[in-house]
């Protein structure tokens, strides 16, 4: 359970506390306690302590991010790939990627992606592709070293000032490191005449040939039975699944239609049923339903709640289209003077399967969750896009619904995982918002003083990015976050950097990390110590992310003692010395130790150790982290301890603190009546 709602300034949740201060431990036999639980003693067996208040239990569940600027994790890309249907453009793609540079040009949805990654897997494996800004200015870009390079939707600036030259100069860098380079852009976006020899127009594959193999993983996975698998294609190949993939031929589609017959076959529903499911999710069908629906209130209310809290249970679903109902039936005004003389009014409603069915949705059957100590029976539309179509609608093309929707999320009590399904809803629609007001409506939450409201924005904004077109726009709405005067907006750009976003962006996640800290004079709050925690316990969950973070960590323990970077470096080294960063109790999606650093980045380690030696405020923990290590047969072997002890006595007159160090274990060792390293 992580923490919710915040702690006052200063007193910082569950990570607090934790500097060794032996002389001040057990003065007048008291001990002082902010938040959290206090024990005086020895313990035996296991304790365990539930730090967040029990009102706001706040998601923490990572997304990973389909689209990166760095390298593409090599099972992230596997996974990708398991189930591609090579198109037939890809063999003109081919020949053309043998000059170095491939540009390919599609259509929004068409798989042009997926087709980039296959094609440089064949040629530097699943783990050698990295991924470019979708903004870079290639006529600048540098290629470092052997591996495959794919720009996603390259922006349209960057695309006009793509030409024969800068494409001439790519392909000499790329072959001198045998490596190479695919840019895929969209069919609207023009490009120079003279880049035609690298173009290749992507075109999607057979639509029937995607739902064959997506009908084939799932008998694979065991979804299916043969039997059931033998139907399903026989519901395929009839006149109107191949007449509905016709009409809709994009990848996408043809995965919906497969997993439409997967639930046909096992629930043995009439195949006409599956087609009227699998129409209800364009935007067509998502206007007729909201316009049948515009005199319901109760209706209107219900499909928003189902649409924006995808997978949560019918109670806050219920809760939440009772909050909104009164608010859309304000839009009306007050009712007619006459309107009493009418039929007798049902106080009682409808049952909520009856609404549900109203609306083209259903119940799922409850389920039970590792996370949930209850059981938990989602509600979902019949059709896969549907959710998303309505949302659309309803938030983008009726004046004033966006708003009330906002009044309606703000008021709903908190409950386990609604800022995540809300946050991912909320980011999809953005994604085809336009105007100004985009990402400004994401203020009022991401400066709440409540974390699952700022993990809603998180969330959000890792949808958004997911778009190549709106990364730069929220790249400059964080920064313009970090550089308010606001600890909670603070809070959200470090909740951000812990998700899809950090991952995607590792750098500029770093950089913006490092901005939030940027207030000499000021205290580091707990909260945003929590958050930037989180952020740089997601980023470690990656290796390719350990060394920039270390580095990081060195320059905050460098700078001025008492400014919020170096105190965020003592908490780090401290918490990685003694037990484990981030604390138990506090948000993390990994957890490492000092140990761990030394084993798997011995040479940047040892760089951390000497500076956390030299300062006062981190010298006493790093020392009993040593000792500990030390101490431990099967950790001092895996950290070559005795190789360490070397190092740092080799460095120690030039280095205070390492000296300290030294000095007082080689008195620990040689003494007879020693107790310890830590003594």
């Amino acid at each position: 359970m992580s923490t919710g709602a915040d702690a006052a300034p200063g007193s910082g949740g569950p990570d607090d506390g934790l500097r060794p201060e032996p002389e001040n431990s057990y003065r007048d036999n008291q001990q002082r306690l902010d938040q959290g639980m206090a024990v005086m003693g020895g313990i035996a067996g296991d304790v365990t302590v539930i730090n967040a208040p029990l009102d706001e239990d706040v998601t923490d569940r990572i997304i990973r991010p389909r689209l990166r600027e760095g390298p593409y994790p090599e099972g992230e890309v596997r996974s990708r790939l398991r189930w591609f249907v090579e198109p037939h453009s890809s063999v003109q793609g081919r020949k053309v990627l043998d000059s170095r540079v491939l540009v390919l040009r599609a259509g929004s949805g068409a798989g042009a992606g997926t087709a980039a990654f296959a094609l440089l897997e064949e040629r530097h494996g699943a783990g050698g592709i990295t991924g470019l800004d979708s903004m870079e200015d290639l006529a600048r870009w540098r290629p470092r070293e052997r591996r495959g390079y794919l720009l996603q939707g390259l922006s349209p600036v960057a695309a006009a000032a793509l030409g024969e030259v800068v494409l001439n100069g790519l392909a000499d860098l790329l072959e001198r490191l045998r490596a190479h380079l695919v840019i895929t852009v969209r069919v609207d976006i023009p490009l120079p005449a003279d880049t035609e020899p690298w173009q290749v127009v992507h075109r999607p594959p057979p639509p029937a040939e995607v739902a064959a193999k997506r009908l084939l993983s799932m008998a694979e996975a065991g979804e299916l039975t043969i039997r059931q698998e033998a139907e399903a294609l026989g519901h395929l190949a009839s006149a109107d699944f191949t007449g509905y993939l016709h009409a809709h031929p994009l990848p996408r589609d043809a995965v919906a239609a497969a997993e439409k017959l997967g639930e046909l076959v096992v629930s043995g529903r009439p195949a006409a049923t599956a087609l009227d499911e699998l129409q209800t999710g364009s935007p067509e069908s998502a206007r007729r339903a909201l316009a049948e629906s515009s005199h319901r209130a109760d209706s209107l209310s219900l499909m928003a709640a189902i649409s924006l809290l995808a997978d949560q249970d019918r109670t806050v679903i219920q809760e939440f289209s009772a909050i909104l109902r009164p608010r859309i039936d304000e839009r009306d005004g007050p009712a007619p003077a006459g309107e009493g003389a009418g039929p007798p009014r049902n106080v009682l409603g409808l049952s909520f399967e009856d609404r549900l069915e109203a609306v083209g949705a259903r119940l799922l059957p409850p389920r039970f969750g590792a996370a949930q100590p209850y059981p938990v029976q989602p509600v979902v539309f019949s059709g896969r896009h549907r959710s998303e179509a309505l949302l659309r609608c309803l938030w983008l093309e009726y004046e004033g619904m966006a708003g009330l929707l906002w009044e309606a999320l703000y008021e709903t009590p908190h409950r386990s995982g609604i800022e995540l399904a809300a946050g991912r809803a909320i980011g999809k629609v953005l994604a085809h918002a336009t105007g100004p007001n985009t990402l400004r409506q994401l203020a009022p939450f991401a400066a709440s003083d409540r974390r699952w409201r700022r993990r809603l924005v998180a969330y959000a904004l890792g949808e958004l990015v997911e778009r190549p077109a709106l990364t730069s726009a929220v790249r400059r709405q964080l920064r313009q976050w970090s550089r308010s005067d606001l600890v909670p907006l603070h809070c959200t750009v470090a909740e951000t950097c812990a998700g899809a976003y950090g991952l995607a962006r590792p750098a500029t996640a770093l950089a913006l990390l490092d901005a939030v800290l940027d207030r000499p004079g000021k205290e580091l709050e707990g909260r945003l110590r929590t958050a930037v925690s989180f952020a740089l316990s997601t980023l470690l969950s990656e290796d390719t992310n350990h060394l920039p973070v270390l580095e990081l960590l060195r320059e905050w323990q460098g700078a001025e003692p008492g400014t919020p970077r170096h105190h965020m470096a003592v908490h780090a080294v401290t918490s990685m010395s003694l037990t484990a960063f981030p604390l138990p109790g506090a948000p993390a999606e990994k957890r490492i130790r000092l140990a761990d650093l030394l084993v798997n980045h011995p040479e940047q380690a040892f760089g951390l150790v000497v500076a956390a030696l030299n300062d006062p405020a981190t010298h006493e923990a790093t020392a009993m982290g040593l000792s500990l290590i030390e101490n431990d047969p099967a950790l001092r072997q895996l950290t070559f301890f005795p190789h360490l002890l070397g190092a740092l006595s080799g460095v120690a007159r030039g280095h205070r603190g390492v000296l300290r160090f030294v000095l007082r274990h080689h008195r620990a060792r040689t003494s007879p009546s020693a107790e310890g390293l830590a003594s």
